[in-house]
């Protein structure tokens, strides 16, 4: 079924429901043939659903980006989360928006660029496509980050103790995390054992949880006597986790590049983690949300 309102569009397959705004080209719900929701609906206590981080993932250190000698304030995670995008197509199954560099973000990020989000209900699935083009003369600096927030508990009377995240594969590696939202100097032993790791609010007292470089390219989340959600992506580098005291969601959240290390203060093409995009040329990244 096909939304005639402007800004939201529905679509349907038979076995899953998926509901997009105009507005950040935000995945706002995703039920099953039940009709059971599985993305957090946006209370007070954090007012989004999956937003898109662009041009940046986290935060920059002061919130400020320096570029040929000028400041620039950008915030947190970007803008393209509060922008409108326009819808290039939409179907019964599928959409396509994209979003344009403005004024607006001209005025805090100095650069020309194309963002292309698609959704694609595929059977049990849905995919999430970004593009991102650079339309300009110069290199194009980015990054991209999923940001999906799923229930948890997965379903109502299952203590949030007794969910895990299933990796595909063996995570070793040491994790970061964040001071004052900026990447700490100094790693972690990381708390996944072997390829599972067993959730906690108490994980997220210190804010995220960020897995650079994960060898894995899935990751299950699942809980005794729940659906389990398996999140696959391909095209990003890092991999966040993230919750909030006192809120009941999930976020699991591919990303290409990290918040700035709280000792980088530089030009920001300098900046780790970030896409360097030649001009005319166009990276492509993509995330798949499936019920298993």
């Amino acid at each position: 079924m096909v939304a005639d309102v402007m800004d939201r569009h529905v679509m349907s397959n038979g076995t899953l429901s998926a509901m997009v705004k105009s507005d950040g080209a935000e995945l706002c719900s995703l039920r099953d043939t039940a009709g059971d929701e599985m993305l957090w609906q946006a209370a007070s206590i954090w007012p989004r659903h999956a937003p898109v981080l662009f041009p940046i993932v986290g935060r920059l250190k002061n919130d400020t980006l320096r570029h040929d000698g000028k400041a620039y304030r950008l915030t947190q995670h970007g803008f393209a989360r509060d922008k409108r995008f326009a819808w290039l197509n939409r179907s019964a199954t599928a959409c396509r928006l994209v979003l344009h560099e403005d004024g607006e973000t001209r005025a805090v990020y100095p650069f020309a660029f194309r963002l292309e989000i698609a959704f694609a209900l595929d059977d049990d699935a849905i995919e999430q496509s970004f593009m991102v083009t650079n339309p300009g003369r110069g290199v194009l600096p980015a990054s991209l980050g999923a940001h999906p927030g799923f229930a948890w508990p997965l379903v109502d009377g299952v203590d949030k103790t007794a969910h895990v995240l299933e990796f595909a594969e063996t995570e070793t590696a040491p994790v970061w995390r964040l001071a004052d939202g900026l990447l700490q100097a100094r790693a972690e032993p990381t708390p996944v054992a072997g390829s599972t790791l067993a959730l906690d609010p108490a994980l997220f007292e210190a804010d995220a949880l960020i897995l650079p470089s994960p060898a894995s390219r899935s990751v299950r989340y699942t809980a005794p006597g729940a659906p389990a959600i398996e999140v696959a992506w391909e095209g990003f580098s890092d991999l966040g986790l993230w919750s909030r005291t006192g809120a009941d969601f999930l976020c699991i959240e591919p990303w290409h590049g990290t918040a700035s290390p709280t000792d980088f203060d530089g030009e920001f093409l300098d900046k780790p983690g970030l896409m360097l995009i030649p001009p005319g040329e166009r990276r492509t990244l993509s995330m798949r949300i499936r019920l298993c």
